[in-house]
Order: C-alpha cells, then sequence, then structure tokens
C-alpha cells in the first residue's frame, strides 16, 4: 500500500528506514567514551556519559564539506575532459550534494554568530 499514489512511499520502504535508524541509535549507544573517571557511571542515573569534543565534531563536519566539494569538482574535471565512465547525472548530483552541504554550513555559521552576539548582548 503506497501512501501519497504516484511517487508515494509505501510502508516497506518506512519500515527499512526505521530500521536503518534504529541500527544507527544503537551503534552510536554502543561504545560510548567515558568522560568522568567514576568507572563509567555519571551523577545523573548512573548511565555513562559521552565526552562531545566541539572542536572535533566541527573539524570533521568541515573537512566532510570540504571533501564533498573536492570530489564535485573532480568529477566536473572528468566530466569536461570527455571521460565516458562520469555521466552527466552523477556529476550534477555530486555538486547539488556539495551545495547543499556548503549551505547548511552557512546556516551553522550565521546561527552560531547570532547566538555569540546574544550572548554577548546579555546583562551581567
Amino acid at each position: 500500500m503506497s501512501i501519497g499514489g504516484i511517487g508515494g512511499i509505501d510502508t516497506s520502504r518506512i519500515q527499512a528506514m526505521m530500521e536503518q535508524l534504529k541500527a544507527a541509535a544503537t551503534k552510536a549507544s554502543a561504545a560510548p567514551e567515558v568522560a568522568n573517571g567514576l568507572g563509567g557511571a555519571s551523577a545523573i542515573g548512573g548511565k555513562p556519559t559521552v565526552k562531545l569534543d566541539f572542536a572535533e565534531a566541527l573539524h570533521n563536519t568541515l573537512q566532510g564539506v570540504s571533501d564533498r566539494s573536492a570530489e564535485a569538482q573532480a568529477l566536473s574535471k572528468r566530466f569536461t575532459m570527455g571521460d565516458d565512465t562520469v555521466s552527466l547525472s552523477d556529476t550534477m548530483v555530486a555538486m547539488q550534494k556539495s551545495s547543499i552541504a556548503f549551505q547548511a554550513t552557512v546556516q551553522v555559521r550565521n546561527k552560531m554568530v547570532a547566538a555569540y552576539q546574544d550572548i554577548m548582548n546579555m546583562q551581567v
């Protein structure tokens, strides 16, 4: 049974997507990095805490955006040079992915700058 008629999403695809999300969530929480020296237990609820490094996460994200851009440029160059193994659709998809990743990064930067300005303008 499909939802939305032509081009709709059927329930089996939704179920498959839900299973992928659940698998990714369990894989991410399977090996948490302990942030304190209490043998893995935090002060709240006794569950292990995960140490998040903002600088590392930001670096990895920016590196991913840069990699997408480099991949799109390489595909574009190969296509314009006449490489038969690269199709126009692959090139355009890579360029759109790169563009979307860059636009998302700019939006995150704008939100971070706005949050910084709000914090700096707070009365103490």
